[in-house]
């Protein structure tokens, strides 16, 4: 795999519309110790992102400029130290990439060696835009469901906001698992798809209060955030976990918030903070999603050249599942 002196990507220094993104061509960037270089060939986009061009850029930890993306998957260009070889599929998430360093908006990502997991042999079966639609999305929704709520077959589950990206991963690991779910959603018209995905009941949560309805579950999974956490947590049955998770409802904190009595007697709150994945988990991943035959929901899949069409399709939501960018080899 020969390695060109400059690449096409997304830059930015300041904050930027989906009317104002451009690619441009940028130096490759030069491997060096504890880093490898990746030959991107996907990556899903996130929230995290547009929080990023539309707010975040302006603060002075984030690395200017800076290219976006949070995660991707591809194949090793230049392994440098990390113990990797030419060629080898690998993916990568988090860690600061794409805000404290240069992330996957992209033709070649230098990664840290810490943030790079080779993909399982099994996942070789696997398209590239299903690659690329797993890393982050599904890692958060499996921390959340087995270290945060401890997922055991047969647990009655409630995703409380599952119409997104990542309620949708979460949904289908714990339907493969053998759960019983509930999943919650603010629009009628996103009930099939919920349905489709595996969901044995769908709510319509409009008003933000779930307790005192046929709604009971042992574990749940809160996605909206601190805006229905003291409902959810009335919800659970004895004994039953609420992993805090998301912040769809646009209330990242709880004022006031009082665990003696907010936290029901016997239940726990717990969270789950996807900056920690291991090469175990993400192998386990990819691997459970090879064995169970689960199909990520992506919403549209993009060519590289049309990263700024996918970023107004982003801006404009609306939209069901994973965007997902693939770029071809030139």
């Amino acid at each position: 795999m020969s390695v060109p002196e400059t690449m096409r990507a997304l830059s930015i220094s300041s904050v930027t519309t989906a009317a104002q993104a451009r690619l441009s061509d940028v130096p490759v960037p030069q491997v060096k110790p504890g880093w490898a270089l990746v030959r991107v060939r996907g990556f899903g986009m996130n929230h995290s992102e547009q929080v990023l061009r539309h707010e975040e850029v302006a603060c002075d930890y984030i690395k200017h400029p800076v290219i976006p993306g949070i995660e991707l998957v591809g194949e090793i260009a230049d392994p440098s130290d990390s113990g990797l070889s030419r060629g080898q599929r690998v993916c990568a998430l988090m860690g600061g990439m794409g805000r404290n360093w240069d992330g996957s908006y992209a033709e070649y990502c230098l990664v840290r060696s810490s943030r790079l997991f080779a993909l399982p042999e099994s996942a070789d079966r696997l398209p590239w835009e299903t690659l690329a639609a797993i890393p982050e999305t599904f890692f958060t929704a499996w921390g959340s469901l087995f270290q945060g709520l401890r997922l055991e077959r047969g647990d009655a589950l409630l995703i409380r906001g599952a119409s997104c990206a990542l309620g949708y991963a979460a949904l289908q690991i714990a339907r493969a698992v053998g759960c019983q779910v509930v999943a919650t959603t603010h629009r009628e018209e996103y009930r099939a798809l919920l349905e489709r995905c595996g969901a044995a009941k769908v709510v319509l949560d409009q008003e933000g209060k779930l307790a005192g309805a046929d709604v009971q579950a042992d574990k749940v999974l809160e996605l909206v955030g601190a805006k229905t956490l003291r409902d959810s947590l009335k919800i659970l049955e004895p004994g039953g976990i609420c992993c805090h998770t998301g912040i769809l409802g646009g209330l990242e904190s709880l004022d006031g918030f009082d665990p003696i009595k907010d936290v029901p007697n016997g239940r726990y709150l717990t969270g789950f903070f996807s900056n920690y994945p291991t090469q175990d988990d993400m192998s386990r991943i990819y691997e459970f999603v090879v064995e169970h035959g689960v199909e990520p929901v992506i919403a549209k899949v993009f060519d590289f050249d049309d990263l700024p069409a996918a970023i107004a399709f982003q801006d404009e939501g609306g939209f069901q599942g994973k965007i997902v960018v693939l770029s071809e080899e030139r």
